[in-house]
């Protein structure tokens, strides 16, 4: 299938890219119709082409990235992600309409043959196949055609901006800004009884506003706004103002404030930052909104990928019923579409029509691309119960104390988003054969597949399950790591799979019992016991007689709301997700069983985060060793992100981001530098293993270890008491 992609230089190109597959509980769409934003996608395509120093000027918060990551790996894997990023495509679109071509066995509500409006800036792409989740969907009701559904994403984002300002009927709002958002706001508040004054400095935008419902039209350039509204309103000001406009400054915001009425409301629904005259809206007591996107439930993944829905009772208006209410206005007329759609073309011009738009002058407002008919894709929706049946047909017998190693000449890669590939594919590239890349975006798994030199890419995990003797790497998100671990074992695979294993002890339990009924393995991405500096302090220590104690901290730094770590069902927490690392690190170390742990949160798992942030944990070894894990979200950026010291008899190490370590003994400093935290010493080991040339890297017992000291520690912290470990 064909999808438009965007490149970080300005480069558009159609490209032919492996056909999606429904995510849980989601449909496939055959796409008849998608709509162009001329604001918001071509500030995307003006943003590529700026130069690197505009870029970083643009986007100083992703500068401060490059640098902690710098800090922490070292400027050539900062360089090397860096790259990664200007050098992938991006999807554009998200908003689109279509036919169901296939629908996942969780969906309940569609049937395939239905027509669909979807949306989404994840999913809802300019491209003739999307695969998109349930609530991002809402079927097209009888009497709206597929290209008017197409709006119903851009028609939401200005019903949600008139859901914020509260108007009512007769409330008199001023429309600041008839891009396409501005005018379909202006045709909404018409058809909600307000009376709507609309603004713009393009004379032909202001003559469809009033085909769209506009009592009164301004332009600024020729009549002063504040003169227009004290007439209009009879002294008093408007009720309300959307401000529909993009960029930074006072200028709109003070125009705004001049215009609105005392104790009136302005409700910001651009990508606008506005500068606020404090006197003036003080003394007006004005209220300032924002309004996101497309309602309640967008960017929330447990609503939008969760399928969890909102109680009406309590959130009347989420984002699929934005999407209802709009269709709705299309089908009663009261929302015409005809005036603001300037341009229909085919999707195969899409670039020259993203050409024309990127012109001085053009006058485009709304561009709909019309899309051919395609026939059967050949697609099977793969079998999201998969998990369960391989736990179901799993009998366990204790764990292998041997791995057979059956040559493996060809990798297979399911997920491979910027870390897979800044981190791990650059050190597999050359060393074995790479088969089939499977991502879960069709433009994503085709970039790859470019990059790396794959055979073939695909959107389906399944099919790599399928083929035979493959080695298998996993770099999904955490909650799909035991479910694909299971098939790969299942079907004799050589799995590596980044940490964590698993999210639960079921799944750890049922992976104990598949690792004795397979001719494959696993390895987990533990990359620190590799790293040039843990051999080093590996060979220190093994002179050393005698128990040894590790202190070691990470400053994680705040975890951001809208992280994906941040929701505990994708990714376990971050004791699970990242804490793991350092209790693998202890038992390699160490080389003794852990006994007996106690842990503790810093701050309660309460508030914004409702699992633990930030964690300490004291852990006794049988052989008198002990170590001691901070792990805080609390700190300063300006201290390493990573350190820790080894005490022994006669003996400290200390070692800061595993670059630089320092041996203190016999009164003598020996300090060591390093360029590697381990990843590539990791896949090197790995692919000796693959090649037959060397034992497992990393036996299972070991894995399996790890992952229960990190149950422990969770259950330390929930029981509040210290936890006795089994023998393992």
């Amino acid at each position: 299938m064909k999808q438009l992609a965007q490149y970080q230089d300005g480069r558009l190109e159609l490209q032919e890219v492996p056909s999606p597959t429904p995510p849980p509980g989601g449909i496939l769409v055959r796409v008849t119709h998608s709509v162009i934003s001329p604001g918001t996608e071509k500030m995307k395509v003006e943003q590529a082409r700026m130069s690197l120093l505009a870029k970083a000027k643009a986007r100083p918060d992703q500068v401060k990235k490059v640098l902690d990551t710098a800090k922490t790996l070292g400027w050539r894997s900062a360089i090397e992600k860096v790259r990664n990023r200007l050098e992938s495509p991006s999807p554009l679109g998200y908003s689109a309409a279509g036919v169901i071509e296939a629908v996942d066995e969780l969906n309940t509500r569609f049937r395939i043959g239905d027509r669909v409006a979807c949306g989404g800036a994840e999913c809802a792409f300019h491209a003739e196949m999307i695969a998109v989740p349930d609530l991002l969907a809402s079927p097209v009701p009888d009497g709206v055609e597929n290209w008017q559904a197409a709006y119903t994403t851009l028609a939401s984002i200005s019903m949600q901006a008139v859901r914020q300002a509260e108007v009512r009927i007769g409330d008199r709002v001023l429309v600041m800004g008839q891009g396409l958002v501005g005018q379909l706001a202006t045709s909404i508040l018409a058809a909600s009884g307000a009376r709507v004054m609309a603004m713009d400095f393009v004379s032909s935008r202001l003559e469809v506003a009033a085909k769209m419902g506009a009592e009164r039209v301004i332009n600024p350039s020729q009549t002063k706004i504040e003169d227009a509204v004290r007439e209009w309103t009879d002294g008093h000001g408007v009720d309300v103002i959307l401000l529909c406009v993009g960029g930074k400054g006072s200028g709109p915001a003070d125009t705004a404030i001049s215009c609105l009425r005392d104790r009136g409301v302005i409700v910001i629904v651009g990508i606008y930052d506005p500068e606020l005259s404090w006197k003036t809206a003080y003394m007006k007591d004005i209220q300032v909104r924002y309004s996101r996107s497309y309602g309640p439930g967008r960017y929330d993944p447990q609503y939008e990928w969760g399928g969890k829905d909102y109680p009406i009772g309590y959130v009347r208006w989420t984002e699929n019923r934005n999407f209802e209410s709009c269709l709705h206005i299309m089908k009663t007329g009261a929302l015409n579409l005809n005036p603001v759609t300037t341009k229909r073309a085919l999707f195969n011009d899409a670039i020259s029509v993203y050409d024309e738009l990127m012109k001085d002058g053009n006058g485009d407002i709304g561009v709909v691309l019309e899309y051919n008919s395609i026939a059967d894709c050949g697609l099977r929706i793969a079998d999201s119960n998969a998990s369960t049946k391989a736990v179901g047909d799993l009998v366990g017998r204790g764990l292998k104390s041997e791995i057979r190693n059956p040559k493996s000449e060809i990798l297979d890669v399911i997920g491979a988003g910027n870390f897979a590939r800044t981190m791990l594919l650059p050190h597999v590239k050359g060393g074995i054969a790479l088969g089939t890349i499977v991502n879960q975006t069709s433009l994503s798994a085709r970039h790859v597949q470019e990059k790396f030199g794959f055979a073939k890419a695909e959107t389906n995990a399944a099919k790599v399950f399928a083929s035979e003797g493959n080695a298998v790497m996993i770099g999904t998100r955490h909650h799909l790591h035991a479910s694909l671990v299971l098939q790969g074992l299942q079907a004799g695979k050589q799995v590596f799979v980044e940490k964590p294993l698993c999210l639960t002890r079921d799944e750890l339990t049922a992976i104990n019992e598949a690792i004795q009924n397979t001719e494959g393995s696993v390895m987990v991405g533990f990359n620190r016991r590799f790293a040039p500096a843990t051999v080093e302090l590996k060979k220190a220590l093994a002179r050393i007689p005698g128990p040894k104690t590790i202190a070691y901290h990470v400053f994680a730094g705040p975890l951001a709301p809208d992280h994906w770590y941040a929701n505990l069902e994708e990714s376990g927490g971050r004791v699970l997700g990242e804490a793991c690392h350092f209790f693998d690190f202890f038992c390699h170390v160490l080389e003794s069983e852990p006994v007996k742990i106690s842990a503790q949160t810093v701050w309660p798992a309460r508030g914004r985060h409702a699992f633990p942030d930030s964690v300490t944990a004291q852990i006794e070894f049988k052989d008198g060793s002990c170590a001691q894990l901070i792990y805080s979200a609390e700190g300063d950026h300006s201290f390493p992100k990573e350190t820790f010291r080894v005490f022994a008899s006669g003996f400290v190490a200390e070692c800061e981001n595993f670059l630089s370590l320092s041996l203190h003994q016999k009164r003598k400093e020996t300090k060591k530098k390093f360029s590697s935290k381990g990843h590539a010493e990791e896949m090197q080991a790995w692919l000796s293993f693959l090649k037959a040339e060397s034992a497992h890297p990393m036996p299972y017992p070991q894995i399996r270890q790890s992952m229960e000291l990190t149950f422990a520690a969770l259950d330390s912290i929930r029981e509040a008491r210290a936890i006795v470990l089994a023998s393992f």
